[in-house]
């Protein structure tokens, strides 16, 4: 975990997005470029259209000006084609054991069940879940719940991951331990990520890039590189001196 490994290729493309909920305006011009395997974080207050973006690139919404493109894909169904989109929630299904859950996006692909759980089997130790292998959901933990919700996002073996709040639910310790291990996976397995948060903290460990959003209609106000070495444990990461560097300076654009 020493620096970025994405490319200079673009995965995702904003351009002068504006979206409204009849008269009230959620985005205004946003527009930014994330590169292939680059992981962009999204701050900003409640209601500054952060789920809305992710929801229009995901392909669920089409902007009411502007242009998404992912991969050079431009219409919602091909969007949502390419992306996989772990919501808040985790949504598992309570009566699927955690292997039929994680399994069920590529039985939604087609696979049989029989095969989906072979493909999906062996990853469960290296996600902190072996021999829960055929607990139902009520048998976890809320840290492995999420667990088995980012594994059932990435079995959908889509290159772009939307993350849309994936640790609000938890404690603030549980939370710590999700982000140093969601962090260790994504080293793991590189994808191209889009995370929103409320947390600065997490959005500055996680990503490789934090773009900082104002109060409603939502704009970009602030763009920060999170350059630090991640090969160390998180503890040191956010006390160092340069996390808290470009945590000040996300705290001050967002009382703006």
């Amino acid at each position: 975990m020493t620096g970025p490994a994405f490319t200079s290729t673009a995965a995702i493309e904003l351009r002068g997005i504006h979206h409204r909920f009849g008269e009230v305006t959620a985005l205004a011009d946003v527009q930014f470029t994330i590169h292939r395997h680059e992981r962009v974080g999204i701050v900003g207050p409640s209601g500054c259209g952060k789920s809305t973006l992710l929801s229009a690139i995901a392909g669920l919404i089409q902007p009411a000006e502007g242009t998404v493109e992912i991969d050079e894909a431009t219409t919602p169904q091909e969007r949502l084609r390419r992306c996989a989109l772990m919501p808040q929630r985790d949504l598992l299904l309570p009566w699927r054991t955690a292997l039929d859950n994680a399994a069920i996006a590529m039985e939604n692909r087609g696979m049989r069940r029989s095969e989906a759980r072979d493909r999906t089997r062996p990853l469960f130790e290296r996600f902190g879940l072996a021999e829960f292998e055929e607990r139902t959901p009520n048998e976890l933990s809320g840290g492995m719940r999420q667990r088995v919700a980012f594994l059932r996002t990435l079995m959908a073996e889509k290159d772009i991951l939307l993350l849309d709040e994936p640790f609000a639910a938890l404690d603030s310790i549980t939370r710590s331990g999700m982000q140093e291990w969601l962090l260790a996976a994504l080293e793991q397995e590189p994808r191209t990520v889009l995370l929103v948060t409320h947390d600065v903290d997490e959005a500055l460990l996680l990503t490789h890039r934090v773009v900082v959003m104002s109060a409603r209609p939502g704009r970009i106000v602030l763009t920060l590189e999170t350059d630090f070495p991640r090969d160390r444990p998180r503890r040191e990461i956010v006390t160092s001196p340069e996390f808290a560097t470009l945590k000040e300076s996300a705290l001050e654009a967002l009382e703006l």
